[in-house]
Formats: C-alpha cells, structure tokens, sequence
C-alpha cells in the first residue's frame, strides 16, 4: 500500500451575504488588480478583444441598471444565448448584480429550445448576438403564446439598425449600456439565494433545469487550490477551450479565474489544434484547460511539443475520460502531466488529480478537501468498504451543491434526502485511497464531452410523421470515443430514408445532441413489460445498414 500524506483540512468560511457579480468584478477594485486584464477574447471574425477588472466591474453594473430600467427585479431569470466574447461575462455577472437569475444556454440550440428553455425558466429577458436572433426571431414570435414572460430581447454584435419586432422590446445591448448615467448598487443577495439557472439532459425528453446559490462559487475554491494550481508569482492566464454556457467553463473559464484575480484567455471560431498553440503562444498562458478531445486532435493533428508552448506549466481536462493512451502520448511529447476531474451539473468539479499526489491512470484522483464525499449503499444507506461499488453522496451541507432541481420538487426530494444529495454516479476506492469513477447507471450519452439524453432526441424523433418507434444511444467508433447514433422503425406505410431522418435531427436539435448515423430497424430488444433494452439495441437488433455519416 502506498503511504500518502493526507490532504489538509478544509475550513469553510461562507458569509451571510455574497453575491457572484460583485466577487467577480468589484472585489478587486482598489487593488493592484483592478488594472489588470481580466478576460482576453480571440474572435474569428471581430479579433481581439480585452477588458480589465475595473471596466468589467463598470459594465456589470451598467448592464445591472439596464435590467433594472427595463422593470427586472429580485428573483427574475435571464436567458443568456451568446458566443464567446465579452459581453458574456458582462450580462451573466451582471445580472445577478441585480439578484436576477442568470440562464447560460448553449449557441447551438434551436429556436425551438430556446423557446422551451424560455418558457421552463420564466425568463423575462434574452440576451443574444443579432446573427443569431436573425435565425430565431420568427420562429420566437411564433412561440410567444409559450413564453409569456419574456418581454425583452437584448442583442450584441449588431452591425446595422436594431430590428423591429412587433412582440418584443428589442434593444441594441451596446447602446443600452452606454446611456446609463448612474448605477444603482448590487443587490445584497444572501450566500443561500439563487445566482444561475443551468439546463442538463434530463430523463423526461426535457432539459432539466439545475438552480445554484451565490455560494456555489465558493464552493469551488477547493479545486483552484487542488486542481488548478495557480500561482500569485507567475501572473495566472488560464485558456479555456471551451464555451461559456458550460458549467464546466462557467466555472473554470470564467467565475472560479475571475474571483481570484486571474486572466481568461477563450476563443471564437473555428475549433483548429493549431490554434490552440499559436493563442497559447501569443498571450503566453501558464494554464490551458480542454476535453480529451482537444488533447487528441492536439497529439494526432500537430508536431508540437512543449518547446513550442513554453508558458504552459499545467494542464487540465474534464468532461469526459481522458485514455491512459491519451495521458502516455502526451507526457511523452510535452513532459507534462493533464490533471483530470469528474464534475456533474450540480456540483460542478469536485473530484480531481493535483500536483500534490501521482496521477494512477484511470483514476479520478481524490474527492478535494472541503468535499466530505461517501460512497454508499444505496439501499442501505450504509458506506461500502474500499474496492467495493457504491453510490457518491455529497452531505447536503457542502457549499458548492446546487439548490434544487427547477419546479421539479419532486425530481429534488428523490436525490436530496437524508442529509445528502444522492448523485447516481458511483465509484469505488482503491486500498490506496484513489477514486476510479464508475460512471452513471442510466442512459445518458457522453459524447465529445457533452452530456446527452436520449429521451430528448427519441422525444423529438417521434414527431416524425415516418416514425414508429426508435432509440438513441452512444456508439462507440474507438476507444473513450462515442457518436450520438439513432435506431428508428420506420412506420409500415412510408419509406423514410436515413438522411431525410439525419436532416430532421439537424433542423430540431442542438448539433451536439444531432444523431450522426440513422440505422433504420425492424423491431428492438425489450423487456417484458414493453421498455426497450438500451444497451442491447446495437449488438442485438436486426437492422438495414441504412446510415448517414
């Protein structure tokens, strides 16, 4: 048995009052901080971008004062829709400046989401960047007999007049927030009172909304000590690969960095491993955060080594599993560790590898200190013994751990009960203490480091007038790489063929969730009361090799 040092205690020191917009921003005003550059935005199409704390601090308030004009209160959701770029952090801080909600949702979604998530938030302001509201408004409009409480539309990147709109109070964001004379002080939101609003795939067909308090944020700060490892001395400038309506970014590209005076480094555009290195390069990041997908392409698409990133001295990954093949190739090319976590919707990272004890691949690594993790039997209730498969509880105490589940009480009572929160994943210990993360006992996809419900596209697929019945699942094309693929039985009165079911995935879900082989079948796999045996479909089912890629 190897004899490791144990992590030191954690001392939780959670204020009464706290708020994400004013930690982020205005608590480093009147410091050597303040100007300092807070975010770094490379953009394909409109270049490079940048803003300091004490202008961030300034927008977020301006951007607080516009809701507040437009009758926002205390309490009041936001839906957030916007690329990477500045305005982001500025309208997700700065709603909650006003103690409104934020809602991060992805740029990937239809309109048809957008307009669910919407209605399911009670969002009564969207904020999104004009191409995309260009895409979107008719089908919104359509929609306004199921959003009733969105009112107002903000919209970013504007490069000609604000478009009209007969059923919403469009307005050009940019000149919203110049206009404002005098900002009203932050709302004093309590550490307990919602912050943010995050939608995960859900087991209903539906996304599934996740509400966090303002002390999420200091919930996190185990893992910016024993994940991170950032350094005061080095000047921190961490690049993220990743986009900003992830909790996985929200929290490690934007929130988590920012409260501690570091500097974010993230992109727009084209997603290409050369530029990665060459962003790495120009802004000189000491800390570069990814999936294992970007990791592959870097090792399998570029020649590079560390001597063409000499400024990266830690690596990080999360999302999905990062291979041991993944983790040897790149120790051998760039003579340095990826550092891993495990993190969920509802409690972002909270298991992870550090500098402080040897990476055992595979291995999760360690719940962090302050995360007073059990692995129990759920059955019992009782802790499971090292090397033997039990349940993650997190006590319900524990500051980084969500709220509740949004108007589902009854989806929050079946997980939160007994003074923890009960998460479904399991794992087990090794006699060493290492964590080796099992994974969910559910049907949830993990693709390319997205989480996807095939509820949510089987709920879609059978609004096909072609379609009798189908079933989405993960297919695995290599090893820790899976595609959203989808088997369908066609109804016996038509002929649909797989990439007219390919285009229809396209043109109702997000292109993440969007299957990428259509198998056209005959009959499934199912259990005796008539539910289908997910994970039998593939090996199983007798099928036409009718597919799309």
């Amino acid at each position: 048995m190897t004899q490791l040092a144990p992590y030191p205690q954690w001392h939780w020191d959670i204020p009464e009052l706290f708020n994400i917009g004013v930690a982020c921003s205005d608590r480093h005003l009147g410091t050597a901080k303040a100007g300092k550059i807070a975010m770094i935005v490379e953009d394909d199409t409109f270049g490079t971008s940048t803003i300091t704390f004490a202008a961030l601090a300034e927008q977020t308030n301006r951007f607080a004062q516009v809701l507040r004009d437009l009758g926002v209160v205390a309490g009041d959701r936001i839906l957030i829709r916007l690329p990477n770029s500045l305005d982001y952090p500025i309208a997700f801080l700065g709603a909650m400046k006003t103690g409104a909600v934020s809602v991060p949702t992805s740029t990937l979604l239809t309109a048809e989401e957008v307009a669910y998530l919407a209605k399911d938030s009670g969002a009564v302001v969207l904020v999104s960047d004009a191409a995309a509201w260009a895409t979107m408004s008719v089908k919104m409009q359509e929609n306004i007999a199921q959003t009733p409480n969105l009112k107002h539309i903000l919209l970013t990147q504007l490069t000609s007049e604000v478009p009209t709109s007969g059923v919403f109070n469009v307005l050009s964001f940019k000149t919203a927030l110049s206009v404002v004379q005098q900002a009203k002080p932050a709302y004093a939101t309590r550490a307990e009172d919602p912050a943010y609003l995050v939608y995960t795939s859900g087991t209903t067909g539906y996304p599934k909304g996740v509400l966090h308090a303002h002390r999420a944020l200091l919930g996190r700060q185990p893992a910016a000590e024993y994940w991170f490892n950032y350094s005061d001395e080095l000047q921190d400038r961490i690049m993220h690969s990743g986009k900003f309506n992830w909790t996985y970014v929200l929290g490690t590209g934007l929130m988590d960095p920012l409260y501690l005076g570091k500097t974010v480094i993230v992109h727009e555009g084209k997603n290409d491993a050369q530029k990665w290195l060459d962003l790495i390069a120009k802004h000189k990041a000491t800390i570069f955060i990814g999936v294992p997908t970007i990791y592959r392409q870097l090792l399998q698409k570029t020649t590079a080594t560390q001597a063409d990133i000499p400024s990266v001295r830690h690596f990080m990954s999360a999302g999905e599993h990062l291979s041991d093949e993944v983790l040897t190739q790149w120790r051998e090319r760039f003579g340095l560790d990826i550092y891993e976590a495990v993190g969920m919707s509802e409690f972002s990272y909270y298991l992870s590898q550090s500098i402080y004890r040897p990476i055992r691949a595979g291995s999760a690594g360690f719940p962090q200190p302050g995360h007073d993790l059990e692995l129990l039997n759920p059955e019992t209730r009782e802790p499971v013994a090292a090397g033997e498969e039990g349940m993650i509880c997190v006590p319900e105490s524990d500051p980084g751990l969500f709220l509740s589940y949004w108007n589902l009480p009854e989806e929050t009572a079946k997980y939160k009960h007994d003074g923890y929160f009960f998460t479904g994943d399991y794992a087990k210990y090794d006699a060493d203490g290492y964590i080796w993360f099992l994974g969910r006992k559910d049907d949830i996809i993990k693709s390319f480091g997205y989480r996807v419900s095939p509820y949510e596209i089987e709920r879609v697929y059978k609004g096909h007038p072609g379609v009798a019945d189908c079933a989405a699942i993960g297919e695995e094309i290599e090893k820790d790489k899976l595609l959203v693929v989808i088997y369908v039985i066609p109804k016996p009165e038509c002929e649909v063929q797989a990439d007219e079911l390919i285009a229809f995935g396209k043109q109702h879900l997000a292109a993440y969730k969007t299957p990428k082989t259509v198998y056209l079948a005959k009959e499934f796999p199912r259990t005796k009361n008539g539910k289908i045996l997910r994970k039998d479909v593939g090996p199983a089912i007798a099928y036409m090799k009718s597919s799309a890629r």
